[in-house]
């Protein structure tokens, strides 16, 4: 339960430098998308991941485990690109399916989690 919780920490502050170096080097050139993508992982990822092991709560299957895993780096990733394409001054009415998959993946793996408990640790 560390390892999942440093890691998603260790990928919210990856999101968050390499958010900062790209508006950084974008001339003044800026995206919400790419400025608040690091949230994703960090209430994704990090905040249930912890409580869970601090509060010593019942610990999701590995299947639930997965698809939070899937949805988080779907959005995270979808995020990113969305920050980089209105950078770069232009849009594309695909990204919009990131949003969608990572969120079925999401909510698919909470879904899982409160109706597959497991003890596993």
């Amino acid at each position: 339960m560390e390892k999942i919780v440093f890691t998603y920490l260790l990928v919210t502050i990856f999101c968050a430098v390499f958010g900062a170096l790209y508006e950084w080097f974008s001339h003044g050139v800026f995206s919400y998308y790419m400025i608040y993508a690091f949230l994703i992982p960090l209430l994704g990822g990090v905040i249930p991941f912890y409580c869970r092991l601090y509060f010593q709560g019942a610990f999701p299957r590995r299947t639930a485990r997965r698809f939070q895993h899937f949805g988080i780096s779907t959005l995270t990733v979808g995020s990113m690109f969305c920050g980089a394409l209105e950078i770069y001054g232009t849009t594309n009415s695909l990204t919009i399916l990131y949003f969608i998959v990572g969120g079925i993946f999401f909510l698919l793996g909470i879904f899982m989690y409160f109706f597959q408990k497991d003890t596993e640790k």
